[in-house]
């Protein structure tokens, strides 16, 4: 990719703000990327104001200062982006590194999802609907990294670790994120026999 595109020579994305986190590593060898993986997340839940996100992924998050952080207490985790409620696109590990969002993860018959995706996190808390900007901005997104990795397919967390997770949630409009993506050609696939497409 060119210095002057969109995304950078060593996977960054150059309108994203760059928060670089700790919590990555290389993928193995001769491995593609052809796995977009989207959640959601909130800290504490619901909350949508301060930097307890970022303070979360490079390992800076005072566990102390509200109950519900006690349950991340030694957590070591990342995304590759964060869209927040108002559409600020921040970037915490370059796309051609495996970040630690998806964790215990089968994707038709794969384990270890990191290796062959990228991690998309929305700022929302699953049951409420996500804003329009998000919207606009992951379709903007989705669209500069199909260009740059060899992505071929889309889930939500909950599909490649059903009943450990529930992320993006109900309320993410799956109907509309693959109508305006549709240019890029990914496909959602479902492994569960119980799960249909929107």
């Amino acid at each position: 990719m060119s210095k002057t595109g969109p995304i950078d020579a060593h996977g960054w994305v150059h309108r994203a703000r760059r928060v670089p986190s700790p919590n990555h590593d290389q993928r193995p060898d001769a491995t593609p990327v052809e796995l977009l993986v989207i959640h959601h997340i909130s800290l504490p839940a619901g909350d949508f104001s301060g930097d307890a996100i970022e303070q979360l992924f490079t390992n800076r998050l005072d566990t102390s200062s509200h109950p519900s952080f006690a349950t991340l207490v030694g957590l070591r985790v990342s995304a590759h982006f964060l869209i927040r409620r108002r559409g600020e696109l921040i970037q915490f590990v370059s796309g051609d590194n495996r970040a630690w969002h998806a964790g215990q993860s089968c994707f038709q018959g794969r384990e270890r999802c990191n290796d062959f995706s990228i991690g998309i996190e929305l700022e929302g808390t699953g049951d409420r609907p996500f804003t329009q900007v998000q919207y606009r901005v992951l379709a903007s997104l989705t669209a500069m990294l199909v260009k740059r990795w060899p992505l071929r397919f889309v889930v939500g967390h909950s599909d490649i670790a059903p009943g450990r997770k529930q992320d993006p949630g109900p309320t993410f409009d799956w109907t509309r994120y693959l109508e305006t993506t549709k240019p890029c050609g990914l496909e959602r696939i479902f492994d569960s026999p119980d799960r249909t497409k929107p």
